[in-house]
């Protein structure tokens, strides 16, 4: 099979033998998509080196699931420790994660996952939303984490593909957001979502908001979400970024900021939202490209304005 490979040379596409029969569900992969994770991969992050990418939705080819379009959560636990046994894989010392860290990936023809991995996705969700299970689930891990107040007034900082995923969640769950980008295409998304969106400028408010979320993909964006977080505010910080983040803690320790790291969430939600109509992703697709096309797709991904960039097999 085909996949795309990154290694100390660079990125690359390789024919690599498809998943052996480990005990795990074969998924022939219908789409894969390209998330900014990905691209810091590539630069160096988590010191990866295999077949990349961990969003997908694809037909389980065997196991109970066989025939049926899924989606996989990322995390493959050891299933013996006290957080697998508790359910919580995602923080399992010894997990796997797909396309990130010991296990291949998803941008291939073929990837492998434990059977406790997938879900099945419901008929009235078409491949080009599933395909969004996997960030629209870390977004929505904001609303697990912390007992947000009925209708609060939340900002979002970042007009990327996860920053709008953030923001549309939040708002389906009642709450005011005010989202800050500095591209108004990705706004209006936002926007039609009921979001109150504003353009980022030089100077961003200071010690407005009691709950800020950090999605701006750049090593200065916890700085300025700090800046904008009021004593004894909270700040999640969605961003993975490769290379040390500066952070001067002091107004951290002074105001007595909580930071609360942010990454991976429950897939049921998330499906929920898309199948009942709540997130809007279609104008959040950039681009469909070939798999065999994936060095040309990963350059697209890069560029700014840019929003999700698929990879299909069929190149649809």
């Amino acid at each position: 099979m085909i996949a795309l490979r990154v290694n100390t040379s660079g990125l690359h596409i390789a024919d690599v033998p498809a998943p052996s029969d480990s005990g795990e569900v074969l998924v022939k992969v219908s789409l894969s998509g390209i998330c900014n994770t990905d691209l810091e991969i590539v630069k160096g992050y988590a010191g990866f080196q295999g077949t990349i990418g961990h969003e997908f939705v694809g037909v389980a080819q065997n196991g109970e699931l066989a025939g049926r379009r899924v989606v996989g959560e990322i995390n493959a636990g050891c299933g013996t420790c006290l957080e697998c046994s508790t359910g919580d894989r995602r923080h399992c010392a010894r997990r796997s994660v797909l396309g990130i860290g010991g296990r291949d990936g998803a941008h291939a023809e073929y990837v492998s996952l434990p059977h406790r991995n997938l879900i099945e996705v419901p008929d009235n969700v078409p491949d080009e939303m599933a395909v969004f299970v996997e960030p629209l689930a870390a977004a929505c891990e904001i609303l697990d984490q912390v007992a947000l107040p009925e209708s609060a007034e939340i900002a979002v900082l970042g007009d990327g593909k996860l920053g709008l995923l953030v923001g549309q969640a939040l708002r389906a769950a009642g709450h005011r957001v005010h989202q800050f980008g500095r591209h108004k295409e990705k706004l209006r998304i936002a926007e039609k979502a009921g979001v109150t969106t504003e353009i980022a400028r030089a100077r961003l408010p200071v010690a407005v908001y009691d709950w800020v979320v950090e999605a701006t993909g750049s090593s200065d964006g916890l700085r300025q979400a700090v800046q904008m977080t009021r004593p004894r505010g909270t700040v999640f910080m969605k961003s993975t970024v490769h290379g040390k983040v500066p952070l001067d803690t002091a107004p951290v320790i002074v105001h007595e900021i909580s930071l609360v790291g942010s990454r991976c969430g429950r897939f049921e939600p998330a499906l929920r939202l898309l199948a009942n109509g709540r997130i809007q992703v279609e104008e959040m697709i950039s681009e469909i490209l070939s798999l065999s096309d994936a060095p040309r797709a990963f350059r697209l991904a890069q560029q700014s304005g840019v929003l999700k960039v698929l990879l299909a097999d069929s190149g649809k």
